[in-house]
């Protein structure tokens, strides 16, 4: 009895010891994603040019 109490009071003194992690800021958490959006603007422009050579007599 006496050795299964102290396993238990061992168990629970280990388990109070446990680190815990807490972050304290006045600031917010922020975020930054650089999105690049270069690619879908050139799409865009070479698919207006693409109709715009389509209808031209030129090329």
């Amino acid at each position: 009895m006496k050795r299964s109490m102290s396993v238990v009071l061992m168990v629970l003194a280990v388990a109070a010891c446990t680190p815990t992690v807490k972050v304290a800021t006045d600031e917010p958490i922020t975020i930054n994603l650089n999105v690049n959006i270069k690619h879908e603007i050139l799409v865009k422009v070479e698919k207006q040019l693409d109709d715009l050579f389509k209808d031209s007599e030129i090329f």
